[in-house]
């Protein structure tokens, strides 16, 4: 019995990692972008920190430039 249970919260576990993400990558963030790339460039969405791993551009995106 204890077996079938784990069995099946295995199943559900590895299962629900393969879902899409709710936003499509290539639709615009927000209603202003395609003027804010024609302005001044576009916005890269993730930047490399100090250790070379990407973390969202939260500075550049919602502060000033």
């Amino acid at each position: 019995m204890r077996l079938a249970v784990v069995l099946c919260v295995m199943c559900v576990s590895v299962g629900g990692c393969r879902t899409k993400s709710l936003f499509d990558d290539t639709l615009p963030r927000h209603q202003f972008e395609d003027y804010d790339a024609a302005r001044s460039g576009p916005t890269p969405a993730a930047e490399p920190n100090e250790f070379g791993e990407m973390e969202p551009n939260l500075r550049k995106r919602l502060g000033g430039r």
